[in-house]
């Protein structure tokens, strides 16, 4: 009977307060850096919000007169510095392309949109990748572990633009089996808005008709995208599963008559499923933040799509908004993930 010392548990536990409490000091150094870098981007990029809100053909006055309003005209200096000044006190600024609203205002408006189709498609990849992994490590040298590798190289290589629109073109176009280019049908009124994701907002509000047109409207995008992420997680499930399953102690279950099936979900599945809890938590976090080219190639109205816009209008404010937003997203849920491993995963040190 193993004995847990309760000083290396502490010490464990103590260890791990003081990286968090590191990680949390130096968050905000990593958005600073990630807000500067943005800011110079967009300043280096050419073209002016001027003439892309107000058109090339406004006259010189009337674009002198917006440059001033916007601080264009102040030095790049004393504009970062009054950027961060804001930044300091939360305020994101007004969006240039959305007159009358705030950048928080169009996060709001845009986010859930993102969350959901994040959402669904990290199902569809986990679902599939995982089980394509463990039938393929569970049966070496056959055809399933030759098909779950040609899987996981053939869904990892191929680009999501040019598989969208393949996808759109025969399931919505030739065979209308799926809706094209939006979230839910103009003919219908939208979910009571709770939460604004409107699959949840269906369940809160009992209407399952609602529920089902939600998710009609999901479908072609989120399998599409959860299938390309799922190579991901077939090639860390199959990796990871066959080295557990030629550990000693697997070894010795077989040796003390343990079935193979017990084996295998017992005492293999479990330890090969750890990296994936940083993998899923890193990819729905990369996903939230970097959205735009499958929002762009599906037209699905998220806050990627938004901030495509964004910068096609030069809208500096809202640019800079969304991606400080983004940042936020990232860096804290790579440090929820690290704090998760370290539990499941006795082994981890810091």
């Amino acid at each position: 009977m193993s004995v847990i010392n309760p000083s290396f548990s502490m010490s464990r536990s103590k260890a791990l307060q003081y990286y968090v409490l590191a990680r949390l000091l130096l968050a905000p150094l990593m958005l600073l850096t990630i807000a500067t870098i943005v800011f110079l981007l967009l300043r280096a990029t050419p073209g002016d919000p001027a003439d892309a809100i107000l058109g090339t053909r406004a006259p010189e006055a009337a674009k002198a007169a917006l440059r001033e309003q916007l601080g264009l005209n102040l030095p790049l200096l004393q504009q970062y510095f009054n950027y961060l000044g804001d930044l300091f006190h939360f305020d994101l600024g007004s969006s240039l392309s959305s007159r009358g609203l705030s950048v928080w205002n169009v996060i709001q408006d845009y986010f859930p949109a993102t969350v959901e189709l994040t959402f669904f498609s990290m199902i569809v990849a986990v679902v599939v990748g995982v089980s394509v992994g463990a039938i393929a490590a569970s049966n070496p040298g056959t055809i399933f572990d030759i098909g779950g590798r040609l899987f996981g190289i053939i869904t990892y290589s191929l680009p999501l633009f040019w598989v969208g629109m393949v996808l759109q073109l025969i399931f919505a176009v030739k065979l209308g089996w799926f809706p094209l280019g939006t979230r839910f049908p103009v003919n219908l009124a939208t979910p009571p808005q709770i939460t604004g994701l409107y699959t949840i907002d269906s369940l809160l509000t009992g209407n399952w008709q609602l529920l089902f047109t939600a998710l009609y409207y999901l479908a072609l995008p989120s399998i599409t995208l959860g299938i390309l992420l799922s190579g991901i997680f077939e090639r860390i499930v199959r990796i990871n599963l066959k080295q557990t399953l030629q550990a000693e102690y697997v070894e010795a279950a077989r040796a003390r008559g343990i079935g193979e099936r017990t084996i295998l979900i017992s005492h293999a599945f479990k330890n090969a499923l750890i990296p994936v809890i940083t993998v899923l938590g890193l990819t729905f976090a990369a996903l939230l933040g970097g959205a735009v080219l499958t929002e762009v190639t599906f037209s699905w109205p998220g806050l990627g799509n938004r901030l495509y816009e964004a910068i096609s209008l030069r809208d500096y404010p809202t640019v800079q908004g969304i991606m400080v937003f983004f940042g936020i997203i990232v860096v804290f849920a790579s440090i929820a993930i690290d704090v998760i491993n370290a539990f499941v995963d006795p082994r981890i040190r810091y």
